[in-house]
């Protein structure tokens, strides 16, 4: 298992972590999602994922991976 941190545009609320955290939670492979709003950073564990899924999973929340 491995952590792999991104660092997402536009997050600004518990919504947004909440809607952030929701979607990359469904993706396969995904074990844990911690999102730091003050920095905009996404950490995620677990293993099998991609960062192209990770990335239209933040999409899907309505954000951008810069």
């Amino acid at each position: 298992m491995s952590d792999r941190t991104y660092t997402v545009k536009g997050m600004t609320c518990g919504h947004c972590k909440a809607s952030v955290t929701e979607e990359i939670s469904e993706l396969s492979g995904v074990t844990g999602v911690d999102v730091d709003l003050q920095t905009g950073a996404v950490t995620v564990a677990g293993e099998g994922f991609t960062d192209d899924e990770i990335r239209k999973a933040v999409e899907e929340a309505g954000y951008q991976v810069v």
